[in-house]
Protein backbone atom coordinates (compact mmCIF):
# COMPACT_ATOMS: atom_id res chain seq x y z
CA UNK A 1 0.00 0.00 0.00
CA UNK A 2 1.52 3.43 -0.98
CA UNK A 3 0.74 6.68 0.94
CA UNK A 4 -1.16 9.14 -0.51
CA UNK A 5 1.20 12.19 -1.88
CA UNK A 6 1.79 15.07 0.32
CA UNK A 7 0.80 18.24 -1.06
CA UNK A 8 2.03 20.27 2.20
CA UNK A 9 5.55 18.76 1.83
CA UNK A 10 5.56 19.26 -1.60
CA UNK A 11 4.52 22.94 -1.40
CA UNK A 12 6.75 23.66 1.47
CA UNK A 13 9.62 25.12 -0.42
CA UNK A 14 8.10 27.66 -2.16
CA UNK A 15 5.39 29.07 0.14
CA UNK A 16 5.83 32.13 2.01
CA UNK A 17 3.30 35.46 3.43
CA UNK A 18 1.27 34.97 5.66
CA UNK A 19 0.25 31.67 7.53
CA UNK A 20 -3.41 32.14 6.37
CA UNK A 21 -2.55 32.68 2.61
CA UNK A 22 0.03 29.90 2.95
CA UNK A 23 -3.34 27.20 4.01
CA UNK A 24 -5.03 28.85 1.62
CA UNK A 25 -2.79 27.89 -1.12
CA UNK A 26 -2.17 24.24 0.52
CA UNK A 27 -6.08 23.77 0.73
CA UNK A 28 -5.96 24.82 -3.24
CA UNK A 29 -3.39 22.43 -4.09
CA UNK A 30 -5.14 19.50 -2.60
CA UNK A 31 -8.58 20.59 -4.82
CA UNK A 32 -6.63 20.82 -7.65
CA UNK A 33 -4.51 17.20 -7.19
CA UNK A 34 -8.03 15.73 -6.24
CA UNK A 35 -9.68 17.19 -9.43
CA UNK A 36 -6.83 15.84 -11.69
CA UNK A 37 -6.49 12.43 -9.65
CA UNK A 38 -10.19 11.69 -10.78
CA UNK A 39 -10.05 12.72 -14.37
CA UNK A 40 -6.36 11.83 -15.15
CA UNK A 41 -5.79 9.30 -12.14
CA UNK A 42 -2.79 11.18 -11.78
CA UNK A 43 -1.95 11.48 -7.95
CA UNK A 44 1.20 12.89 -8.14
CA UNK A 45 2.07 16.21 -9.27
CA UNK A 46 5.67 15.09 -10.70
CA UNK A 47 3.83 13.54 -13.28
CA UNK A 48 1.14 15.90 -14.52
CA UNK A 49 1.71 17.83 -17.52
CA UNK A 50 0.05 21.76 -18.40
CA UNK A 51 -2.93 20.56 -19.90
CA UNK A 52 -3.92 18.86 -16.50
CA UNK A 53 -3.80 22.03 -14.78
CA UNK A 54 -4.47 23.94 -17.64
CA UNK A 55 -7.86 21.65 -17.86
CA UNK A 56 -8.86 22.37 -14.26
CA UNK A 57 -8.34 26.18 -14.81
CA UNK A 58 -10.48 26.28 -17.58
CA UNK A 59 -12.99 23.28 -17.84
CA UNK A 60 -12.93 22.58 -13.96
CA UNK A 61 -13.50 26.14 -12.56
CA UNK A 62 -16.53 27.92 -13.52
CA UNK A 63 -16.52 30.19 -10.76
CA UNK A 64 -16.00 34.22 -10.60
CA UNK A 65 -12.83 35.55 -12.08
CA UNK A 66 -11.79 36.36 -8.45
CA UNK A 67 -11.54 32.97 -7.50
CA UNK A 68 -10.25 31.76 -10.44
CA UNK A 69 -7.60 34.36 -10.04
CA UNK A 70 -6.35 32.19 -6.64
CA UNK A 71 -6.22 29.33 -8.40
CA UNK A 72 -4.07 30.57 -10.87
CA UNK A 73 -1.36 31.94 -8.22
CA UNK A 74 -1.61 28.32 -6.72
CA UNK A 75 -1.46 26.72 -10.25
CA UNK A 76 1.83 28.96 -10.73
CA UNK A 77 3.15 27.90 -7.11
CA UNK A 78 2.82 24.41 -8.19
CA UNK A 79 4.58 25.14 -11.57
CA UNK A 80 7.42 27.05 -9.75
CA UNK A 81 7.96 23.82 -7.43
CA UNK A 82 8.21 21.25 -10.59
CA UNK A 83 10.75 23.79 -12.13
CA UNK A 84 8.63 24.10 -15.17
CA UNK A 85 8.24 27.86 -17.06
CA UNK A 86 4.65 26.90 -18.25
CA UNK A 87 2.08 29.43 -18.99
CA UNK A 88 -1.54 29.88 -17.87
Amino acid sequence: MTKPFDMELFLAGVLTGAHGTRERHIRQAKAIQAAIDSRWHKHNPWTWKQKHIAWFLNQHLKRAKSTRYYYLLTARLITNRLGRSWQF
